[in-house]
């Protein structure tokens, strides 16, 4: 499998560019995008043939969930199993932007993308890209980082593309990306918890859910 690679303004993609990627998505490809801090590769988590996939092309242990980007907090919603005070305070005050929440998933989650754990990670971007494909798709989609797991994220869309060709179908070349990264807070359980901390500090977490 040969991997395309297409230019774009990361700020501002082209409208065929967009169409192109959702058309791959839509049929289960895999497609690697610029997002806030590091390229991802994107798939459709209710194609199952897509989702394994994507666990082939990172080398990544079935036991490890596949994080979600969502359009919004409606979207956000509908996916999870059931949705806490903390999960709305956290939504509502840091979306988009840079922080991931894990919250038990719905039935309308296949189970093989929660790593068979029944929890998932969601966020919504800010990234121009990740906005415009989820708007023409209407549908979340994995977003994980583009690389080999257990080996660093690729940054660029050249590097992307060096480590990714011919494990995915398609490289959005938005130049380099720079950015802490994603915090991923928990509260799925009775304390919430961060588990990486990045773009968000624990403090404005803390703060934040002070008010739950």
């Amino acid at each position: 499998m040969a991997t395309d690679l297409i230019e774009i303004d990361a700020e501002n993609p082209s409208t065929g560019a967009i169409e192109k990627a959702a058309q791959l998505l839509g049929k289960g490809d895999l497609v690697a995008v610029p997002t806030d801090g590091l390229y991802a590769i994107l798939a459709d988590p209710l194609n199952l043939h897509a989702v394994g996939r994507v666990f082939d092309a990172k080398g990544r242990e079935a036991s490890r969930s596949l994080p979600l980007i969502v359009s919004d907090l409606l979207m956000a919603e509908e996916l999870a199993k059931e949705t806490t005070m903390r999960f709305t305070l956290l939504a509502r005050h840091f979306w988009p932007g840079p922080l991931t929440i894990i919250v038990p998933a719905s039935a309308k989650v296949p189970l093989k993308v929660t790593g068979n754990t029944g929890r998932l990670a969601m966020r919504q971007s800010k990234a121009p890209v990740l906005q415009k494909l989820l708007e023409l798709m209407d549908q979340p989609l994995i977003a994980t980082s583009a690389n080999i797991s257990g080996q660093p994220t690729c940054r660029s869309g050249i590097e992307a593309f060096a480590v990714m060709d011919g494990r995915i179908d398609l490289v959005l070349d938005g130049g380099l990306c720079s950015g802490p990264g994603n915090t991923t807070v928990d509260v799925t359980e009775p304390y919430w918890r961060v588990i990486r901390e990045g773009a968000i500090p624990e403090k404005e977490i803390a703060e934040c859910l002070s008010q739950a």
